[in-house]
C-alpha cells in the first residue's frame, strides 16, 4: 500500500540535512513498529522517497514523503505511532493512501511550493523597502545570474513567480518548484533588492516553506492542488464497526 505523509521541520531541526532526515525516519519506522517495504535484492532499504528536499536552515510545516507499507494502518493510528517516536522539532501532521504508479510519486508531482520569507533581526534594509514590490511583481521580465552544477546563465525568472506580497514585514511567495522548474526564495528576494538599489546580504532571510503543489492544469492553464489532497484517508475496516 503507498502511503504519503505530511510532516512539519521547525526549530533546530532546521539545520539537519536531507539524508540526515531520512535516517532519522527510518529509524522512527523501526521504534515505531510499522511494517515498511523493503526493496529487494542484495541491499535491501526501506521503500521511501521525499517530495521535495529542503535546503539546511529553512523551516517547513509542509514536507512530504512517500513509503509503501506491508501492513494496513489507519491515518490516525500511522501519525500517532511517527509522533510518538519522535523528537522535538520534528512532527507528522498526516497520512493518505496514494495511488500507483510512479506517476504518483509525490517527487514527480512537484510543480509549486508556497514560502514566508523574513529578514532576520537587524537585515532589513533601512527605509521603505516594501513598498516596491507589487511593482517588482508586476514586471514583465526579471533577469538574473543564475548558477548551476556546471555555469552560470542569465534567465527570465518572472515566469517562475506564481504570487508575491508583503505585509507587516513578511513576504509571501508561490514559486515554481520541481524538476522542470525549480526556482529558490533567497533568489527572488535578491533581485527585488538589487531592483531597488540595496545589496543582498549573506544569511539575510529566515525562510520557512508552507505547502508543496501538484499541477493539474493542463497545457498554460495551472491548478496547484496540494500533495495531501491527492490521496484519502485510510481507516481499517474495525474503525467502520
Amino acid at each position: 500500500m503507498k502511503v504519503r505523509i505530511k510532516f512539519s521541520k521547525l526549530g533546530s531541526m532546521k539545520f539537519i540535512g536531507h539524508l540526515d532526515l531520512m535516517r532519522y525516519f527510518q529509524k522512527a519506522m523501526r521504534r515505531a513498529g510499522i511494517d515498511v517495504a523493503f526493496t529487494e535484492g542484495l541491499s535491501p532499504h526501506m521503500i521511501m522517497s521525499f517530495a521535495s528536499p529542503l535546503g539546511v536552515g529553512l523551516t517547513s510545516e509542509g514536507e512530504y514523503m512517500d513509503l509503501e507499507l506491508g501492513t494496513l494502518l489507519s491515518s490516525q493510528e500511522l501519525t500517532d505511532a511517527l509522533n510518538r517516536v519522535g523528537c522535538e522539532g520534528i512532527l507528522v501532521t498526516g497520512a493518505w493512501q496514494i495511488p500507483e504508479g510512479k506517476a504518483n510519486k509525490a517527487m514527480t508531482l512537484v510543480a509549486a511550493a508556497d514560502y514566508t520569507l523574513r529578514f532576520r533581526r537587524g537585515y532589513a534594509p533601512k527605509g521603505d523597502w516594501q513598498s516596491g514590490i507589487s511593482h517588482f511583481f508586476a514586471s514583465d521580465s526579471i533577469r538574473v545570474w543564475k548558477k548551476t552544477k556546471k555555469s552560470e546563465k542569465e534567465v527570465d525568472i518572472r515566469p517562475m513567480i506564481y504570487r508575491m506580497s508583503v505585509q507587516s514585514g513578511t513576504v509571501s511567495l508561490q514559486l515554481a518548484a520541481g524538476s522542470a522548474a525549480n526556482l529558490k526564495p533567497e533568489l527572488v528576494m535578491d533581485a527585488y533588492l538589487e531592483s531597488i538599489g540595496e545589496e543582498p546580504k549573506p544569511f539575510a532571510y529566515e525562510i520557512h516553506r508552507c505547502e508543496l503543489y501538484a499541477d493539474l492544469g493542463q497545457e498554460s492553464r495551472r491548478r496547484l492542488v496540494p500533495l495531501s489532497e491527492l490521496g484519502k484517508e485510510m481507516v481499517r475496516e474495525a474503525e467502520h464497526g
